[in-house]
């Protein structure tokens, strides 16, 4: 088993190295702590057939859960909708936010195994920005990651990626995750 003390993530460890000294350089940045990196990771799934079956819900959460390493919580209605016939307090979804060691980690395995694995992959859109430093993007499908069991899937589920960074702008975090070698189309 693997000493938490002393690990240190691929990515985080390359982040160290190799990408705030070039982040450094490219920006000119005076100060060490100027230099933008990764924040947290917020992973989502809104699973719509929760309204007829909440038992998809703690499926899509312990799938989360398998993806992530980390306990999936499962969100709730905040107000009643009758025309999407839901209650408040109805579980209508469920979320992980990743910090740490388990941000990196996750992040090494969604671009190198998970994004690889999308059928007809030719990268991420690189206009996804929120315009404060922060990366959003969808998947189709959850069995692209290799800790789910395809043949133990019932349903296909997709589940939404957020990466906030500590950027102040758009093309600072745009930089940061192309160091990180996300597969920008532009």
């Amino acid at each position: 088993m693997l000493d938490q003390a002393t690990y240190t993530p691929r990515l985080k460890a390359e982040f160290r190295d190799r990408i705030r000294p070039a982040m450094k350089e490219e920006f000119g940045y005076k100060n060490d702590m100027q230099i933008p990196r990764l924040d947290k990771i917020v992973l989502n799934m809104g699973v719509g057939e929760a309204v007829k079956d909440t038992k998809k819900v703690k499926q899509a959460a312990e799938e989360l859960s398998l993806i992530a390493g980390q306990k999936a919580v499962i969100t709730h209605a905040k107000k009643s909708i009758a025309g999407f016939r839901v209650r408040e307090e109805m579980p209508l979804g469920c979320k992980v936010t990743l910090r740490g060691n388990r941000m990196y980690e996750f992040f090494d395995r969604l671009i190198n195994i998970a994004l690889p694995r999308v059928r007809d992959f030719r990268g991420v859109k690189g206009s996804s920005f929120d315009g404060r430093g922060n990366y959003a993007m969808g998947l189709k499908e959850q069995i692209v990651f290799p800790e789910i069991e395809f043949d133990k899937v019932d349903e296909v589920l997709g589940m939404d990626i957020i990466i906030a960074t500590t950027a102040k702008t758009d093309a600072e975090a745009k930089a940061l995750l192309k160091h990180f070698n996300m597969p920008f189309t532009s």
